[in-house]
């Protein structure tokens, strides 16, 4: 009996003792792991950012970033600032980039003021305001960063998803999509924020329109489209005060 209960104690031991090794060796790892997540999402915010005012390696059909290796380098050419909106305030900060949207969302409820990044870029003699936006699609978050003139006029749109149906909402990253935004006004005829709407059926299926605040929908992705009209119209918004600001200065 001795012998056996002496079996059954080195045997728990031994499993606990493996368990200890296992975590460690976890911790350890995703430790050593988290500078290269941390160094490639840099990178992708930069990409994102670059693509949205025109600063990409498109071809005729598909989307395209510029490569990792020259992301940093361009970013530095093109984004002249960053700029961070809190409480009505401005401020630069040469980190906005890395600024947690989806936290940032949540700070109201949690009565803090909400951060806004904004990059502000410099083209080809061309000034391009480039604000990110988040919402949720149909299964999971979708996100985007949109480019914009001092008008509120869009200039360019990157768009992005976690999780949303392949062929169908995962289409809002795909070129035929992305480009529709560009020349379309936030802003209603009277200069008051109307946003986009992702519309089903909007008579102006080739996009003709860019002053009526709608562009054509993705076949079957009317939740995404709805998520897409919706992360729009609630987190551009709160950049309008701003834009005011600038045409009255």
């Amino acid at each position: 009996m001795e012998n056996r209960t002496d079996k059954n104690s080195y045997t728990i031991i031994f499993a606990i003792a493996m368990v200890l090794i296992v975590g460690s060796l976890l911790a350890f790892t995703a430790s050593s792991l988290k500078p290269t997540i941390t160094e490639n999402q840099r990178i992708e915010k930069q990409q994102n950012i670059l693509y949205a005012m025109g600063v990409n390696e498109n071809d005729e059909s598909s989307a395209n970033f510029v490569s990792t290796n020259d992301a940093p380098e361009l970013f530095e050419k093109y984004i002249q600032k960053q700029l961070v909106i809190e409480d009505g305030k401005v401020s630069e900060d040469d980190q906005a980039y890395l600024i947690d949207v989806k936290k940032q969302q949540a700070n109201p409820k949690a009565g803090k003021a909400r951060k806004l990044p904004l990059f502000i870029g410099e083209k080809d003699g061309k000034t391009f305001y480039i604000a990110p936006i988040r919402g949720k699609g149909l299964w999971d978050a979708i996100w985007a960063y949109v480019s914009m003139d001092e008008n509120m006029v869009v200039q360019g749109a990157f768009f992005d998803h976690a999780g949303e149906t392949p062929g169908l909402g995962a289409n809002i990253k795909q070129r035929f999509f992305m480009d529709d935004f560009i020349g379309e006004h936030l802003l209603s005829d009277s200069g008051t924020f109307k946003g986009i709407d992702v519309a089903k059926g909007n008579a102006d299926p080739k996009n003709l329109d860019k002053t009526d605040n709608e562009v054509d929908a993705i076949a079957g992705a009317t939740i995404t489209g709805n998520g897409v009209s919706a992360m729009i119209k609630s987190d551009l918004k709160l950049y309008e005060p701003f834009f005011k600001n600038l045409k009255n200065n």
